[in-house]
């Protein structure tokens, strides 16, 4: 089996975080920021998002191919890779805009987290089904 959702649910977060990274740089050369943020408050808004992304992005993305290498169901598949794609892009909007509390930034966080949370609960449940058979 090839994991073509997760292939593609992956295709589309490199594509954000392409897009996150090009955010940081272009300030960077703007503002001649070499390293760090320089005490810029929004590069360091920008900075963060960036990371806030490739810290959780990974691991979601692993766990989602390994799902749908085990077998999982196709329509679980897309809705975690979509609903974490939703979570992470809601996140960044909302972090990019105010460092403090936003509507985005709560629903983005929320919806991350419970995309994890989905995900290793049906690698449990994948890997108990796998050893009744």
């Amino acid at each position: 089996m090839t994991p073509r959702i997760s292939l593609f649910i992956a295709a589309l977060h490199a594509l954000v975080y392409l897009g996150l990274s090009l955010r940081v740089v272009l300030m960077r050369r703007e503002r001649r920021i070499g390293l760090g943020s320089g005490g810029d408050e929004t590069l360091s808004r920008r900075v963060r998002v960036h990371a806030n992304f490739a810290e959780y992005v990974p691991l979601a993305l692993l766990m989602l191919a390994l799902l749908e290498l085990c077998g999982a169901a196709p329509a679980m598949v897309w809705a975690c890779g979509l609903g974490l794609l939703a979570g992470r892009v809601l996140h960044a909007a909302g972090l990019g805009a105010s460092a403090g509390y936003s509507l985005g930034r709560f629903l983005g966080t929320a919806l991350t987290l419970a995309v994890l949370l989905a995900l290793a609960l049906a690698g449990l449940w994948q890997m108990l089904a796998l050893q009744l058979v």
